[in-house]
């Protein structure tokens, strides 16, 4: 039997606490888009709890434990959404982001109701994401405790970056093959290897773009390794006039963001010039993410979180406007991609 809050948990709602991923989500194919979304916003639930920082951060890791254990089946989704309603409901903000925890028992009720293939996948990648909030939680001290914490090595972020988006392109990947079989011709390993590296570009993105703000809650996933590589201090990053000194360290992170760009370009153009909706879908990201790159290496501010580096509402829709008229020609679509990155390196020392 239908359910009647699916059209609004997977449009409204969705659309209230997803920001720019619903612009993608929109454009996806019809069945690829109830598992996508409903995982969004079981992960978006995760991430409120995870987030909430007037909770102590052991509250929001068991908080966090029994939401996981939930979608994977183990307990009674009842007593977990009366859980959150009296736990961490009262402590948002943001309206949407309270009526989405008000909203958990039906977000079960579709789960529930997908096919065993779907519902399968969508527990695999809603359980590694919340892994990679559960890694935050262990790594990090308490956002009001005035400490800081730091990944050790380069191994440490490639970790990080795989488990809340690297895992998300695996699970893309499997969802294409899935709903449409047929579109993606190459050898499904080396897609889902592209696919990982395309969500690690990604979220690579946002850990350069808000290492600011990361900052003054006591996160730093700029890898003491590279930091020592350079000469720098954990604590030195807090200070913004510190951030052209610290230019060398953004510029290693960014050629390695770049090197992930580059499989995320081999992915989409593997994608067939008739499935229009998956290559934009796959598109927009991508130029955004190139678009916000650039800003960052030009950003001599890029550490001040008042300074942030985000590219303009109206940019955003040139990206789109521009993808439609070129999505079906490779060739330019290359030459676009790539050009943005070469204009990034060009500003990257040798």
């Amino acid at each position: 039997m239908p359910n009647p809050n699916r059209a609004y948990l997977l449009g409204p709602l969705l659309q209230g606490v997803s920001r720019s991923f619903y612009l993608t989500l929109r454009i996806l194919p019809a069945g690829m888009r109830d598992p996508v979304g409903l995982a969004y916003l079981l992960a978006r639930a995760a991430d409120t709890i995870a987030d909430t920082a007037l909770i102590p951060p052991a509250e929001r890791l068991d908080l966090l434990l029994s939401l996981r254990n939930c979608i994977n089946g183990g307990s009674d989704p009842a007593r977990l959404s009366d859980r959150l309603l009296r736990e961490v409901a009262g402590h948002q903000t943001h309206t949407k982001e309270k009526t989405l925890l008000e909203s958990l028992r039906p977000a079960f009720d579709i789960l529930a109701q997908l096919d065993d293939t779907d519902r399968d996948a969508v527990r695999g990648i809603v359980t590694t994401l919340t892994e990679g909030m559960e890694f935050d939680l262990r790594t990090f001290p308490d956002e009001r405790s005035g400490e800081l914490g730091v990944l050790q090595d380069l191994a440490d972020l490639d970790r990080y970056t795989y488990l809340v988006a690297g895992c998300v392109g695996e699970f893309w990947t499997a969802m294409t093959y899935a709903h449409l079989p047929g579109v993606l011709r190459q050898d499904p390993a080396i897609m889902e290897r592209r696919g990982i590296r395309f969500g690690k570009a990604l979220q690579m993105v946002n850990v350069l773009r808000d290492c600011g703000s990361d900052l003054r809650i006591g996160r730093c996933y700029l890898p003491l390794e590279l930091l020592n590589r350079h000469a720098c201090q954990p604590r030195e990053l807090l200070e913004p006039e510190n951030s052209r000194r610290m230019r060398p360290v953004l510029f290693e992170l960014v050629r390695l963001a770049l090197d992930h760009f580059r499989e995320a370009v081999a992915y989409t153009l593997a994608i067939p010039r008739t499935a229009v909706r998956l290559r934009l879908a796959c598109l927009w990201p991508i130029l955004i993410g190139l678009e916000t790159l650039l800003l960052l290496v030009r950003n001599e501010a890029w550490l001040d979180p008042d300074k942030v580096s985000k590219i303009g509402r109206k940019r955003v829709y040139r990206i789109l406007g521009g993808s439609v008229l070129l999505v079906m020609s490779d060739g330019m679509l290359r030459r676009w991609m790539e050009g943005e990155i070469a204009r990034i390196e060009t500003i990257l020392p040798p």
